[in-house]
């Protein structure tokens, strides 16, 4: 029973995981063309490398990534490899989870790159747990997913309607450009986001209950000292 249950954590961890953050990490840069149609891969701009590199920061700061249980010389190379490979796939599915919830190009694109940013800097010097930061991290891409793909398609839908004459008139004389996407793109960025919170919520650590684990070997080592101690 235990080594099923251990077969079975090790294909979540070194498979799923890897798996799960590859396929957020390739349809967050997907993108539908709203005329054509056709399949359209955005790779992730150089600031959402510089975000994904913040993120990670903030992920070894809070505990959801132990960089000392990850990559031991103390565990066999294959192991260390595979963490090492998974750590990669974590930063590419950062980058494009940013890149997902950021406009294209124009003033909008620099908008949101320093809001991000912002939050991203001001949070290195805050405390966090991981289950902290996942809900800190859920709010954060919900927010902008929001604001991308319903908000300002809203506004620039080439149908139109009384958002875009209150933009236009409220934004006249500066120019945003907005590529015209497919309603779909909104979904996929949905399930890509979906997945990189999934993703994550492997990667952080499970908290250890009083009666489990490291403190039951603490208990048994401090009744076996004891009944020696009487003999």
């Amino acid at each position: 029973m235990k080594d099923r249950a251990q077969r079975n954590r090790e294909l979540l961890h070194f498979i799923a995981l890897p798996a799960i953050l590859l396929t957020a990490g390739l349809l967050g840069g997907l993108r539908i063309d709203g005329q054509t149609k056709q399949f359209i891969f955005i790779a992730p701009p150089l600031v959402t490398l510089l975000m994904a590199i913040l993120l990670g920061a903030l992920f070894v700061r809070a505990g959801t990534i132990d960089l000392h249980r990850w990559l031991s010389i103390e565990q066999p190379m294959l192991t260390n490899v595979s963490h090492l490979l998974t750590l990669a796939a974590l930063f590419f599915a950062s980058a494009q989870a940013f890149n997902s919830v950021l406009p294209e190009s124009g003033l909008l694109h620099w908008m949101f790159s320093f809001f991000f940013l912002w939050t991203l800097w001001t949070n290195q010097f805050s405390t966090f747990d991981p289950r902290r930061l996942l809900r800190s991290l859920v709010i954060l891409f919900g927010t902008a997913f929001v604001l991308k793909h319903l908000f300002v398609s809203a506004l620039y839908a080439p149908e139109g309607g009384w958002l875009k004459t209150i933009a236009s008139t409220l934004l006249k004389g500066i120019s945003i450009d907005v590529p015209a996407f497919a309603p779909i793109t909104g979904y996929i960025s949905f399930f890509a986001l979906a997945l990189y919170v999934a993703g994550l919520l492997l990667i952080a650590p499970v908290p250890v209950q009083p009666g489990d684990s490291e403190a039951n070997k603490l208990v048994v080592r401090d009744d076996a000292l004891s009944e020696a101690s009487d003999r």
